[in-house]
């Protein structure tokens, strides 16, 4: 069973995904933090029928916004890569029904040999 406590840390550490999507890993992680915080800040209010400390509420609501904000920003960024995802599956459909199987293969030996140069 996967310990939940350190789910997302192990996850936003890992190298096989991209950083964009750690950072997003890492941002929901955060987010999940400062409302579980807040719940428990709001829990304690009830029971103990004091006040919660303005300051403190205050601060921590502007982080939740802050964090909310970027995940916004990287989500938008996200909808343009698989735009350009889209795209290159039809070029790539094209090339291949304009070309015999030697010659894709051809193409495709180079791609790869190019992306472990590091070409691109």
């Amino acid at each position: 069973m996967t310990d939940l406590n350190h789910a997302a840390p192990a996850a936003a550490t890992s190298t096989a995904l991209p950083d964009d999507k750690r950072r997003l890993i890492e941002l929901d992680d955060a987010i999940a933090k400062i409302r579980t915080q807040i719940a428990t800040a709001d829990l304690a209010r009830q029971r103990d029928q004091k006040p919660i400390d303005p300051d403190w509420f205050h601060r921590a609501r502007t982080a939740l916004r802050h964090l909310c904000r970027e995940r916004a920003e990287l989500l938008a960024q996200g909808t343009g890569r698989r735009r350009r995802e889209k795209l290159k599956d039809v070029l790539i459909a094209i090339l291949r029904e304009r070309h015999d199987a030697n010659t894709w293969e051809a193409l495709l030996a180079e791609a790869r040999a190019r992306r472990e140069r590091g070409d691109l």
